[in-house]
């Protein structure tokens, strides 16, 4: 089996409600060090100007909102995200094939740009939830299917937890994006135990992107810590490839 060699890249999710917030907690961080990630706490309080400052800031923005709607809808709702310079976008795989195909053909005339993610399912729930909905596959085989209909309808990847990157990345090729949250440092509170997966872990499970939140920005040396990620994933890059 050949080695996965890539680094994968850490996104910071800027859980605040106030720029303000946000701006002081990334004074401490320089944009060659990570991707942010607004979502809906700090889109909702702060609107479009929190994307306008943080890309003048030099930061690449994945804006999570979850499209989840028509397709005409959400294809709209997506060119504004690309008007305002996103760098990721995504939406939620349950919307369904046309939906998701209306939101990649948008995307497909313009020269650069952001990459387009589907939502699997939410971190948040299990099979008791899946069964609660009306579902009868597992949550692995759930994911499976949703990532293929993601990707047979035009998207660049998936939003999924580490766990599941591991099977993803080998069923679905190494140029699908795997996007995962989830991730906690050691020496964290580990809220829910069963799903926590460190950023090493994460990368050898096949993630291309790590979503970290409260374990950076509740901590008093954010930068020591984002420091501590960028080289443990860099020494185990830099192992596997000289090996």
């Amino acid at each position: 089996k050949m080695k996965k060699t890539i680094k994968p890249e850490l996104i910071i999710a800027l859980d605040f409600n106030k720029l303000s917030y946000a701006m002081e907690f990334l004074d401490q961080i320089d944009p060659s060090l990570c991707k942010v990630k607004v979502g809906k706490e700090l889109f909702l309080a702060e609107g479009k100007k929190c994307i306008q400052v943080l890309r003048s800031l030099g930061f690449d923005v994945f804006l999570d909102l979850k499209f989840h709607d028509i397709p005409n809808t959400v294809a709209k709702a997506c060119m504004v995200a690309a008007d305002l310079g996103c760098w990721m976008v995504n939406v939620h795989v349950s919307g369904g094939r046309r939906m998701m195909e209306a939101a990649a053909e948008v995307y497909s005339s313009l020269r650069n740009p952001p990459i387009l993610v589907g939502v699997t399912m939410l971190t948040s729930l299990n099979e008791i939830d899946l069964k609660e909905l009306g579902f009868v596959s597992s949550v692995e085989e759930q994911v499976k299917n949703m990532a293929q209909l993601a990707m047979t309808s035009g998207l660049k990847g998936v939003v999924c937890s580490a766990v599941e990157a591991r099977f993803l990345s080998s069923l679905m090729g190494e140029n699908f994006v795997l996007v995962t949250p989830g991730i906690r440092l050691s020496g964290d509170n580990l809220d829910d135990q069963k799903r926590v997966v460190s950023p090493v872990e994460a990368a050898d499970n096949g993630s291309h992107f790590l979503v970290v939140g409260r374990s950076l920005t509740t901590v008093s040396n954010p930068l020591e810590k984002v420091l501590s990620i960028q080289n443990m994933l860099r020494n185990r890059y830099e192992s596997e490839n000289s090996s």
